[in-house]
């Protein structure tokens, strides 16, 4: 529990720094007064209760594959359930569009919760505007710096700051209802229906305010593998829920008493002498939610990678002992630049807002959309438990997204254009690599005929050679282009073919795969989970069934490296689309050091190869 409160909910508990502030004075502000405040007050409580509480606490998070959490693990799981169906690309196209989602999400939640914790400063002392985004900028620079060095030392300490940081949060808050306890009346729900009775068009505005206090929901349900069902649920009902509302009830409190705090009611519910330490926790805090949702952002790129939706990127492992924490340099340097962009083309929290939460509503939105695919078609619930179920969080995710959408003119746009961009490379580069595999296809020779006509008639040397192949059942290019120029075969060829799993990890005994195609020749599959790490010397040299052990130092590695040339003439994607193509596999980090082989046993031999 103390390690779920410390990575999963830093993103949602950085909430109350804004969501209030920027209901009552963003781009739709609302009066000051008893309704408005009750009412936004009703909406937030019931919100937190419905999307998290319910929806993910209790419905999302039993939908575990193997444990493992997200949009990919919950498209794995379904796929595998109802295997190929004639609406499976379409779920497919949903799941990879979540992903993209996420990563304009994991763009701007850095930038505005850093950037609203130090603007704190100007709370405390108005002269310190000036250095407001200097100090934003220099801590988001040393937090993406540090990222090379892992989280295992750092996260340690996190579970403990976000503790205190919730205690901090209760006790402004219980502090401030003590003066104003009326403010209780806000968690009656016929509040939240006055609100909208009294003004409709507004209170519907106000919605995308709103949401910003669930906004790191998801974490709930992406970080699930890593901490598990019952720790994330019981810290969220037993801990965070309770110090969230309270601090909430105590921000509208103080509003009740006072109408001009709306312009900081976070900091001003602090007496003087605490609001700099406030700025302090607060910026801890804002720095352990984005650390959060940076390492999502690894984990969700080396999913993609494993999954083949996105070319090989260098990957660097920070722990000798946990296979999550990973590193990888383009996705961290990419994010820290948007993340400085961002900062300075909005300046101001308050207008990052309106960027903030049409990303996040999106991927919510697709997965209850997945969710439904799966409680009536695999969990094969009660009809009328399943629509009720579904139709709620369909009513209140679309609701929340219908007025986020109003968010677009005002910066909404730029996740959008992000997932938009992402949603680009990801299907071109899974299309791009079927297209590949069916050219490659067409003029391959089946191994049982190559061996027929050639083991026998070609000098055989001593030693292993393994000729990486996508199809465990054709003769790879680099095997043939070998034949042709070097005009020899080793004792002993495995073909062999790493198949990634639709499940998180593959245990060590069904790792393995191994066939004897006869004269020498074998084929060999490795299964790994979009989890697990690729490490192909590490498991050849566990196999034993097709004579002696694999020893490095006499077994040399056949890549084969294709040269693309997009084409008009041949059917598949648009000109431009396979240009990318080409460039995305021109640039991806090559076989040898994503699969782990030894830089002075590997051959690669290139071809042209026209898509």
């Amino acid at each position: 529990m103390l390690g779920a409160i410390g990575v999963v909910y830093g993103d949602i508990g950085t909430s109350p720094l804004y969501t209030l502030k920027e209901s009552f004075l963003g781009p739709h502000p609302l009066k000051v007064d008893a309704l408005h405040i009750f009412g936004v007050l009703s909406l937030i409580f019931w919100a937190l209760m419905l999307v998290v509480t319910v929806k993910y606490v209790f419905v999302a998070m039993r939908a575990d594959n193997k444990g493992e959490g997200g949009s990919f693990a919950l498209l794995s799981l379904i796929s595998r359930s109802l295997g190929e169906r004639k609406w499976a690309p379409a779920l497919v196209l949903l799941g990879v569009l979540a992903t993209c989602l996420f990563y304009g999400d994991a763009m701007i939640t850095p930038a505005i919760s850093v950037l609203s914790a130090v603007e704190g400063l100007t709370i405390a002392e108005a002269r310190l505007q000036p250095l407001v985004l200097p100090i934003a900028l220099c801590i988001l620079l040393g937090l993406f710096l540090i990222q090379a060095r892992g989280t295992a030392k750092v996260g340690r300490l996190f579970g403990p700051v976000i503790l205190v940081y919730m205690a901090v949060l209760a006790m402004l808050g219980v502090t401030n209802i003590a003066a104003r306890p009326e403010v209780l009346q806000a968690l009656n729900p016929a509040w939240a229906v006055r609100f909208f009775v009294y003004d409709p068009k507004l209170s519907f505005l106000a919605l995308g305010s709103v949401f910003l206090a669930v906004t790191g929901a998801e974490t709930l349900y992406a970080d699930m593998g890593h901490f598990g069902r019952r720790a994330i649920g019981f810290s969220w009902l037993a801990i965070v829920y309770p110090c969230l509302m309270l601090n909430y009830l105590g921000q509208g409190a103080l509003m009740l008493g006072d109408p001009a705090t709306a312009a900081n009611p976070f900091y001003l519910m602090a007496p003087d002498w605490a609001r700099l330490p406030l700025v302090g926790i607060a910026t801890l805090a804002t720095v352990i939610a984005s650390q959060a949702v940076i390492s999502g952002a690894f984990s969700v790129t080396h999913q993609a990678i494993q999954l083949g939706f996105l070319p090989r990127l260098r990957t660097l492992h920070t722990s000798e002992t946990a296979a999550g924490q990973i590193y990888i340099p383009a996705i961290n340097w990419g994010l820290l630049l948007m993340v400085i962009v961002l900062v300075l083309g909005f300046r101001e929290s308050s207008r990052l807002a309106s960027a903030y939460g049409i990303a996040v509503t999106g991927t919510m939105l697709i997965t209850t959309m997945m969710l439904a695919v799966l409680v009536f078609a695999v969990w094969r619930w009660n009809r009328l438990l399943a629509t009720g179920t579904i139709g709620l969080f369909l009513l209140v995710d679309g609701a929340f997204f219908a007025s986020n959408i109003t968010k677009v003119p005002d910066g909404g746009w730029f996740p959008l254009l992000v997932a938009a961009i992402s949603f680009t490379v990801l299907t071109t580069w899974a299309k791009g690599r079927l297209l590949m595999r069916q050219r490659l296809e067409e003029s391959a020779l089946p191994l049982p005929v190559f061996i027929a006509s050639a083991a026998s008639s070609v000098h055989r040397v001593r030693g292993t050679s393994v000729f990486l192949s996508s199809s465990a059942d054709a003769v790879p290019a680099a095997l043939l282009h070998n034949l042709k120029h070097n005009q020899i075969l080793h004792e002993r060829v495995i073909i062999l073919t790493v198949k990634v799993e639709d499940v998180p990890q593959v245990s060590d005994a069904k790792r393995v795969e191994l066939h004897d195609a006869g004269e020498g020749f074998y084929r060999a599959v490795l299964h790994y989970g979009f989890m697990d790490e690729v490490d192909i010397p590490r498991d050849l040299a566990g196999i034993s069934q097709c004579g002696a052990p694999f020893d490095m130092m006499s077994t040399s590695f056949f890549l084969g490296r294709q040269k693309l040339i997009a084409s008009k003439t041949m059917p598949g994607m648009a000109l431009w689309r396979e240009q990318l193509f080409a460039w995305m596999l021109k640039s991806s980090e090559s076989a040898m050091e994503f699969f782990r082989l030894p830089t002075n046993r590997v051959v690669e031999l290139g071809s042209q190869l026209q898509i």
